[in-house]
């Protein structure tokens, strides 16, 4: 069954992205109180022409969510003036977005710790203009968080910069030393909580945005939940087991995943473990998925979907699947069962995503609900549901 047809694009979604007609000065906030400031690194973080859109979900991510870094300001020209939740959630948040690198330093008021890059394009690399501004940004005495594909470090030009000024560089996708990297060995069966992966139809469709919203509402439940990142952003946000699976040669990619899951259960001895997916089985351009499968062999996993994206993003020709088909395959590949289904209300009313959950939860038999717009309690008795004995068990904080 296909709703596709009820959900066209609105005006008003299509029009929050695009460029505003000028581009003001940021309206900066008060100064940080005591609370934020404990909260860690100051940073700003750059996202030109790219802020709420797909190719700026690290941006995106860290705006709303973020342990390690104490985020002052996003750098995009086209929406600089904005405040950044009013643009990601249309709820303020205080954050205000910057025209230029010295629009955010007069915001901030002193020169922040660290400068973010925050988008993540299909090449992975940093353009000729984007290297001359993290040149900029490390002469200013900045750290820097890199999470695309190149090196920094491994570039001369930045390598000496950063060792002038003694800044740090930090390569988040950088994998271990090969001589490192772990085999799979299936000893994923000694972590005996339940293991959940988050995964989805299409790629930047906000798997790690629903991981993390699972994973904080388990716990305001009382389930203790751990999760495991996967990708660049969720480690810049600060999560604490995690591997950028889509660095790692392939070989060790399983046993990475694995390696990092033990640690988790190990050290943290949770009621559940959430995995954050990446990609999707079904797109013929990311076998991350089929890793993340393979090395944590989940008991259950929560598909996120977009039924206002018409076709796969950036393959234009390639139309998105139907959630029926991509469970079909993820239950044919592994062995697991979907348990729920989530939302990404991209180019939706909200009158359509009600729709939506009512629609396909007719369709497939399993919850759905959309985590950024519905309750996060609805997350939480979707996996209640498939695993009772986590309401029926003490936590295993107790035990």
């Amino acid at each position: 069954m296909s709703v596709y047809p009820l959900f066209s694009p609105s005006k008003e979604s299509v029009a929050d992205y695009q460029p505003a007609a000028k581009s003001p000065p940021a309206v900066c906030t008060q100064p940080r109180s005591s609370e934020e400031q404990s909260r860690g690194a100051t940073a700003v973080v750059y996202c030109e022409a790219n802020f709420g859109a797909i190719d700026g979900k690290t941006a995106n991510g860290l705006v709303r969510h973020s342990e390690k870094y104490e985020i002052l300001s996003v750098i995009d020209s086209e929406k600089a003036g904005r405040d950044a939740g009013m643009v990601l959630d249309d709820e303020p948040n205080g954050i205000p977005i910057c025209r230029d690198l010295s629009d955010a330093l007069a915001c901030a008021g002193s020169v922040p710790d660290y400068f973010i890059f925050g988008m993540a394009p299909a090449s992975g690399m940093l353009s000729s203009h984007e290297r001359g501004l993290v040149l900029e940004a490390i002469d200013l005495g900045m750290n820097v968080v890199n999470g695309l594909h190149e090196f920094l470090n491994d570039d001369p030009v930045f390598a000496a910069a950063s060792a002038a000024k003694k800044v740090l560089i930090i390569d988040v996708r950088k994998p271990r030393a090969k001589k490192d990297l772990r085999m799979f060995s299936g000893r994923i069966a000694d972590v005996i909580c339940p293991r959940i992966a988050v995964l989805g139809t299409d790629c930047a469709i906000g798997k790690r945005t629903t991981a993390t919203v699972l994973t904080r509402a388990l716990n305001a439940r009382g389930v203790k939940a751990v999760m495991v990142g996967t990708g660049q952003t969720g480690l810049i946000q600060g999560v604490r087991y995690g591997v950028a699976l889509d660095a790692i040669p392939s070989q060790f990619c399983a046993g990475e995943l694995e390696a990092t899951i033990l640690e988790a259960f190990e050290h943290e001895n949770p009621d559940v473990i959430v995995i954050e997916g990446q990609g999707a089985l079904s797109h013929p351009a990311y076998s991350t998925s089929s890793f993340i499968l393979r090395g944590s062999c989940p008991h259950g996993v929560v598909l996120q979907h977009a039924p206002g994206r018409t076709s796969r993003c950036d393959f234009a020709q390639m139309a998105m699947p139907e959630p029926a088909s991509e469970i079909n395959l993820i239950q044919t590949f592994a062995d697991t069962k979907v348990i729920g289904l989530t939302i990404n209300h991209e180019n939706m009313t909200d009158a359509e995503v009600d729709a939506a959950i009512l629609l396909y939860g007719l369709e497939l038999g399993i919850p759905v609900t959309d985590a950024l717009t519905r309750s996060p309690e609805r997350l939480v008795e979707m996996v209640l549901l498939a695993f009772p004995e986590l309401e029926q068990e003490p936590t295993a904080a107790a035990r």
